[in-house]
């Protein structure tokens, strides 16, 4: 909503269920979690939008702020079972310490526990979620901001099946794959011609290639001041690196 404004929502219970919706043009675009400032890189998305030949458009951060909350007229000593999405419980894992009465349970997302909490009445059982969560279901909050490090943010990107048309002298950051060969000093080369380039490496991302053991793809993002520096980099790299692929070209959300 932050990034679209008042365009309609379609929810996905699982990052295929959401590649599957932009595919199937069931959807125009995906907002998909692709790393935390806490918990880190979410892998398996990385994999998804290489095998899908999803473009990213552009990306937006968000403040996670996690809240405790059940049934209203509870207490924390009554709640036996807390139900949430394993990051979200990796990221309050120091606070439930102090509870370890509390099964901690992993789950699919964060708001459709708060859900079925409201819908079964299910006394005894917490979720870990945002406050329209309880707002929106009719929880009670009983400890409030319970992540571990209060500067919690996602980053998501925002994925279509096709290029995005943004002018080039509005773009500044861009996604990219590529694969090197098992060379010493394969991978300082290409991070060299970045640096030549003036492109400034913001994240870097090795993933197994299943058919290659011990051979990895690499998933980059740079930023840049002028789109001609990375039109000049990516000429480059074409040539030094194998399966090359941009995955998208888009406005730095962070500038």
């Amino acid at each position: 909503m932050e990034y679209f404004g008042d365009s309609a929502v379609e929810e996905c219970m699982s990052f295929d269920a959401l590649v599957d919706a932009v595919i199937s043009k069931k959807a125009n675009a995906a907002v998909m979690a692709i790393e935390n400032s806490i918990a880190g890189s979410i892998i398996p998305n990385y994999a998804l939008i290489d095998a899908n030949r999803l473009h990213i458009i552009g990306e937006h951060y968000l403040n996670i702020h996690h809240n405790l909350m059940g049934l209203k007229g509870q207490t924390i000593e009554d709640i036996k079972e807390v139900y949430s999405h394993p990051m979200a419980l990796l990221q309050c894992k120091k606070f439930f310490k102090q509870y370890p009465h509390i099964k901690l349970v992993e789950d699919a997302d964060t708001a459709e526990v708060a859900r079925r909490i409201h819908q079964g009445n299910l006394k005894g059982v917490g979720a870990i979620a945002g406050k329209a969560a309880a707002g929106l279901y009719d929880l009670e909050i009983l400890a409030a901001e319970i992540q571990t490090i209060r500067n919690n943010e996602t980053r998501f990107v925002v994925v279509q099946p096709t290029n995005s048309v943004i002018p080039t002298d509005k773009i500044n950051k861009a996604s990219m794959k590529f694969e090197l060969d098992h060379k010493r000093g394969s991978l300082a080369t290409v991070l060299n011609v970045m640096s030549d380039c003036k492109l400034n490496m913001t994240k870097i991302q090795s993933l197994p290639i299943m058919e290659t053991p011990w051979k990895y793809a690499f998933f980059v993002d740079v930023t840049f001041e002028d789109y001609q520096h990375f039109q000049k980099a990516r000429s480059v790299l074409e040539i030094m690196a194998e399966k090359f692929r941009i995955h998208g070209e888009y406005i730095n959300a962070k500038r």
